[in-house]
C-alpha cells in the first residue's frame, strides 16, 4: 500500500511527455495513491501531456495546474523557468517548442557522438526511440547508459558522463531566461524560477529576472534542506515573489524526493492562479 505524501500539493512533476517514467495518466493516478490533490505538470519544452492529465484528474478528483519547464541560458546564467496556468495550446508557445525540440535532438546526437569517440558505445537512435513522442534529453541518454552497463543510476550517469566537462557533454541552443518568461506570459501564464541554486547565485538571478516579469521562486524544492528552503522563501518575500515548490518528480527512484514529498503551501496555487488571471486581463485590455 502506498504511503500518503506529506504534501497535498506538488507543483513540479514530469511525465513521459518529456523525461518522466510515468505517462500523464499514470502520474495522476500515482498522485491519487499518494494523496497529492493538486499537481503541476511541468514537462520540459512540451505541453502534450496536459490534456490527458486533466482528463485523468477529473476521474480521480485531482486538480491539474497546466504547466511547462523551459530550459534557458544566456552568457553566465543558466536557468530553468517554470510556467503555470498557461494555455497549453498557445500558438506562440508551440512555436518555441518546435525549435527547442529540434535543438534537443541535435544535442543528443552530439552527446552520443562524443561518448562513442570516448569509447563508450551508445546509439543515438536508441535514445531517441526511448523518448518516443516526448521531448528528448540527457536523462534518456542516462537510461541507455544504464541499460548498456556503463552507469548504475541516473545520477551516476550524469556525474561521470553528462555534465559540463565530462566526455558526453554537449551544448545546445536555448531560449534566454527573459525570452522564456515572455513566452510563458504570452501563453497567459506566470513564470517561476525552478530550483534556484542551479543558477549558482539565486539572488543575482532574481535581481535580473524580477524586472523581466518573474512571478515566483521555487523555494520548497524536494532536494533542498529546510534551511535553504527558508532562505529562499525570505528572498522571495524580499522581491515580492510567490514562494512555490515541488518534488521535481520524474518517477520512483530517479530523485531522492517522491511525489508530494516536500510540503508546498496550498495558498501558492491560488496566488499563481490570480497572477495568471491578471496577466490575461492585461493582455486582453
Amino acid at each position: 500500500m502506498t504511503t500518503l505524501a506529506p504534501s497535498s500539493v506538488d507543483l513540479h512533476c514530469h511525465s513521459t511527455a518529456s523525461d518522466g517514467l510515468l505517462s500523464p495518466a499514470g502520474l495522476v493516478a500515482y498522485a491519487a495513491e499518494r494523496g497529492v490533490m493538486t499537481i503541476g505538470l511541468t514537462d520540459h519544452d512540451s505541453t502534450s501531456g496536459v490534456a490527458d492529465a486533466i482528463e485523468t484528474g477529473r476521474q480521480h478528483g485531482i486538480k491539474i495546474v497546466p504547466g511547462v519547464e523551459l530550459s534557458a541560458e544566456i552568457a553566465s546564467l543558466q536557468a530553468h523557468i517554470l510556467g503555470y496556468f498557461i494555455d497549453p495550446d498557445s500558438a506562440s508557445l508551440q512555436g518555441e517548442f518546435a525549435w527547442m525540440n529540434e535543438s534537443r535532438r541535435e544535442r543528443v546526437e552530439r552527446i552520443c557522438a562524443n561518448l562513442n569517440a570516448a569509447g563508450i558505445t551508445i546509439d543515438a537512435t536508441e535514445v531517441l526511440a526511448l523518448a518516443g513522442n516526448g521531448t528528448v534529453g540527457r536523462p534518456h541518454v542516462a537510461r541507455v547508459l544504464i541499460a548498456n552497463g556503463y552507469a548504475s543510476s541516473i545520477s551516476d550517469a550524469f556525474d561521470r558522463f553528462l555534465t559540463r566537462g565530462k566526455p558526453g557533454y554537449a551544448l545546445s541552443e536555448k531560449i534566454t531566461p527573459e525570452g522564456a518568461i515572455g513566452a510563458i506570459n504570452r501563453a497567459g501564464g506566470v513564470a517561476v524560477l525552478a530550483h534556484p541554486w542551479s543558477t549558482k547565485n539565486p539572488r543575482a538571478a532574481v535581481e535580473r529576472l524580477a524586472p523581466a516579469g518573474l512571478t515566483g521562486l521555487e523555494c520548497y524544492y524536494g532536494e533542498y534542506t529546510p534551511d535553504v528552503r527558508s532562505d529562499l522563501a525570505a528572498l522571495a518575500a524580499e522581491f515580492g515573489l510567490i514562494a512555490t515548490g515541488g518534488s521535481d518528480f520524474h518517477g520512483k527512484g530517479v530523485k531522492s524526493t517522491d511525489l508530494g514529498g516536500v510540503v508546498v503551501p496550498p495558498e501558492a496555487v491560488e496566488a499563481l492562479r490570480a497572477a495568471a488571471d491578471q496577466i490575461r486581463t492585461q493582455a486582453a485590455s
